[in-house]
């Protein structure tokens, strides 16, 4: 038996005229809005395209096909908020217990922002989860990560830090999803965003101590 193929998932080509990055744009922002109105199982590059205004033909120069649309739409959420995050944990003018109380805020709200894009995109993941480009595009935040550990926790050893590494972002990733299954109210995102950063937050003075 022969193995399934996976769909190419790389853009064809990047934009480099102004003309051709406002095609782009506009692809990209005619895909948010078929993939909330139609959810993955719908979404196609003909309705794309339609949405957009553009031909089918024009959209495939840069998309070879949906897979790579969806893609870039995933790879562009997780960038915008890698970037978030790392330069919270990066902003080393503030004591570590801080950024991490920061960090899980700024998590805990994003999550419940992106909470329908990330349902209807989680949808279409066996497209792109375990492709190299997925797991480049996620390094960054985990190299954040370990990098805000070793100042946090110089004393650990490595197996100490990197065991809170898994912890931390399989704990943030888990009840992030949780919790924002359903909409919430600012008052309820501030008092679960308080509660799991008190938690985190006496967990990491523990191992400090430690």
């Amino acid at each position: 038996m022969t193995e399934r193929r996976r769909p190419q998932i790389a853009s064809r080509k990047a934009p480099k005229q102004a003309r051709s990055n406002e095609l782009v744009a506009a692809v990209l922002e005619a895909a948010v809005q078929v993939l909330a109105a139609e959810g993955a199982q719908r979404f196609t590059t003909s309705r794309v395209a339609e949405k957009a205004g553009v031909s089918v033909g024009s959209l495939y120069q840069y998309f070879p096909n949906k897979a790579a649309i969806l893609f870039r739409l995933q790879s562009d959420e997780w960038r915008r908020t890698t970037a978030m995050l790392s330069a919270i944990l990066a902003d080393t003018a503030r004591p570590p217990l801080d950024r991490l109380r920061s960090l899980v805020h700024a998590f805990v709200r994003s999550e419940c922002e992106e909470a329908a894009m990330r349902v209807a995109l989680n949808d279409a993941a066996p497209l792109y989860r375990d492709a190299p480009e997925a797991r480049a595009v996620r390094q960054s935040g985990e190299e954040a990560v370990r990098t805000y550990l070793a100042e946090a926790l110089p004393g650990a050893p490595d197996a100490t830090r990197a065991l809170a590494a898994d912890l931390l972002t399989d704990t943030l990733s888990a009840v992030g999803k949780q919790f924002s299954e359903r909409p919430r109210t600012e008052q309820e995102i501030v008092a679960y965003a308080d509660g799991l950063a008190d938690m985190l937050c006496a967990w990491m003075e523990k191992l400090a101590a430690a």
